[in-house]
């Protein structure tokens, strides 16, 4: 899937900020500290580079599978949510009335709010209160059914079982929206990335323009990296966010059953 223009755009933006930055703070390093000197600490500098190389991809590498594993387990919450919406509206289609009308209008209703109100909300990190009032009165509805028969006990187990994975589903779709990376870890990634940078200053080369070709690829590399986890952190914000399709679709079948 291509990268919508905004969010390249920003991301180029961005890249060449700090490309800009690094190079510039090479420069004032090269006018302030000798080639003789730090030549002469190339060994000692490498030694620490190196130690912090490998912290700097440990963390980076932990905070990049944390992201893309939140933004899958975001697309399939979704998708499950969307599923169990379907499944409650169809089961309780042979529900006795009025119960059957009912729960399937809160069903449809709650799928409508989600893709209307909801998704528009997550982008700002808030939830729709229709939705959450729709989701207390489809469970109330399914929860005081009172079945007679043993088909009917069946087909009310099979509806609860749905219900309690819709809310369990919306929970997990909801704490995407609000809780991303922890700060400490942000700071960390960070700080090692700027060290990182800072260090290659202090590296020793004959050529000036072989030096700033290194430090401009290293921090553009970074940048990119810390780019993209930042994007897939926010799984419903952006131009890359999770779409509602699944609800999209569900509500085509049930407005097109009806």
């Amino acid at each position: 899937m291509p990268l919508p223009l905004y969010t390249t755009l920003f991301g180029v933006a961005i890249l060449s900020l700090a490309v800009l930055a690094a190079i510039a703070g090479l420069m004032l390093a090269q006018r302030w500290v000798s080639l003789e000197l730090r030549q002469s600490h190339n060994l000692t500098i490498g030694i620490v580079y190196g130690a912090l190389h490998v912290s700097f991809g440990v963390i980076i590498g932990f905070s990049a599978y944390l992201a893309l594993n939140k933004y899958t387990l975001a697309q399939e919450a979704v998708v499950n949510e969307a599923g169990d919406v379907r499944a409650i509206h169809h089961l309780a289609g042979q529900f006795p009335e009025p119960q059957r009308d009912r729960i399937q209008q809160l069903a449809a209703s709650y799928a409508r709010a989600v893709v209307d109100e909801e998704w528009t909300l997550m982008r700002k990190g808030q939830t729709s209160p229709n939705a959450a009032a729709l989701t207390k009165q489809l469970t109330e509805s399914v929860d005081s059914f009172e079945p007679s028969t043993s088909a009917e006990q069946a087909l009310y187990t099979q509806v609860l079982e749905r219900t309690h994975s819709l809310n369990q589903n919306r929970d997990d779709r909801l704490l995407d929206v609000r809780e991303g990376l922890p700060p400490i870890l942000w700071a960390v990634l960070v700080a090692l990335a700027v060290i990182i940078v800072l260090f290659t200053y202090f590296l020793g080369m004959d050529s000036t323009r072989l030096h700033v070709l290194a430090v401009a690829a290293l921090t553009a590399g970074i940048t990119f990296t810390i780019f993209a986890i930042l994007t897939l952190d926010r799984p419903f914000a952006g131009e890359l966010r999770v779409k509602p399709a699944a609800f999209e679709l569900v509500l085509n079948d049930i407005e097109g059953d009806s």
